[in-house]
């Protein structure tokens, strides 16, 4: 399988100020933005967008969509993003089930697809269940072309280099360069990231209130974190940050699946299995609580299967705990949420994200 040519010379667009012109149409919307308007956001002179304005015509990235208003003189000509001119998958590989979209330009999805997985069952069994997932939705639903694959995958793992480390749980993962696998498997490029990483992205780049410095705790079949600090996705110089389940919060407590004990994720996990829904939040608040108080967090944002599941009382158990000064709100975007953020680890880029 080979859907990587959109129909678009991507490699004469990769430039900052090219960029930045293209965020600023897709920020715009269908109304547009004219050449005057993207100059005096962009700081670029207007001959420089006129330049870049040609290509994306050329490349059929942007398109006229009217005419401004005249002030006197001549009126200007808007122009807009064309969002189904390319497209880019999103794959969230969690623990049991695989989920798999599309999504256009704008990040709009076009189809998703949810299947059962077997994570544990090895590298062969999960490649082979990825390339038909994607072959499957691509054969179902054409495109322009695709720009490449997003990946989100539990952690921890090397974002640069798509290289999983000892997932907590299945250590057999521990080396595997997922990235290359599934970039030779699929014909696309790859970017991979842990899901909470990737949510946290969709988050910052589409949601009004997740700006500044956030924290998306996601809450399924493991417990993580997402950070967005000072408007940037945060994942430390090895990629190791937002192992958010692994504080310890109890000294010589039980087990946890990465070795070690009294980890907040296996603390919470046993609530969650017991039924112990207010215990479950109380933990998970107070883990919130940390993670304020050391990296002065300005909003909190909740997700995964089990928070959706009981979205209020998890809300308010962390509400409790935080008190009135930081706000916490159930993350926009449901069970989509981190394939979403999956599609835009290729998106960002583009635009200058």
């Amino acid at each position: 399988m080979n859907r990587t040519d959109p129909g678009v010379n991507l490699a004469a667009l990769r430039d900052h100020n090219t960029a930045v012109v293209l965020g600023l149409l897709r920020g715009a919307g269908p109304a547009g933005a004219s050449r005057a308007e993207l100059a005096a956001r962009a700081g670029l002179t207007p001959q420089a967008v006129s330049k870049i304005t040609g290509r994306l015509r050329e490349s059929g990235l942007a398109a006229e969509a009217g005419r401004r208003l005249s002030t006197g003189g001549k009126p200007a000509t808007a122009l807009r993003l064309v969002p189904g001119a390319a497209h880019a998958v999103g794959l969230h590989l969690d623990r049991d089930a695989l989920t798999v979209t599309l999504v256009d330009l704008t990040g709009t999805e076009a189809a998703t697809r949810t299947a059962p997985l077997a994570f544990g069952a090895g590298a062969e069994a999960v490649l082979d269940a990825v390339a038909d997932a994607v072959t499957a939705l691509l054969a179902d639903h054409a495109t322009g072309g695709v720009l490449g694959a997003g990946v989100a995958v539990p952690g921890p793992l090397d974002h640069r280099s798509g290289v999983l480390h000892r997932v907590t749980g299945f250590p057999q993962w521990d080396g595997f360069p997922l990235r290359d696998a599934l970039s030779d498997r699929l014909g696309l490029p790859v970017v991979v990231d842990k899901d909470t990483s990737a949510a946290a992205l969709g988050l910052a780049l589409r949601t009004p209130r997740a700006t500044g410095s956030f924290a998306y705790l996601h809450l399924g079949t493991g417990l993580g974190a997402g950070l967005v600090l000072d408007g940037g996705v945060h994942r430390g110089p090895r990629t190791g940050a937002g192992e958010f389940g692994h504080q310890v919060v109890l000294v010589d407590g039980p087990l946890c699946a990465c070795g070690d004990r009294g980890c907040l994720e296996a603390l919470c996990l046993a609530a969650v299995a017991d039924g112990d829904t207010p215990r479950a939040a109380r933990l998970l608040g107070i883990g919130a609580l940390n993670l304020v108080r050391l990296l002065d967090i300005d909003h909190v944002l909740l997700g995964g299967g089990t928070i959706l599941a009981r979205p209020g009382p998890y809300a308010d158990g962390v509400r409790a705990v935080l008190g009135p000064t930081t706000p916490v709100d159930v993350a926009p975007g449901g069970a989509r949420l981190v394939v979403g953020g999956a599609a835009e680890l290729v998106l960002a880029p583009l635009f200058g994200k």
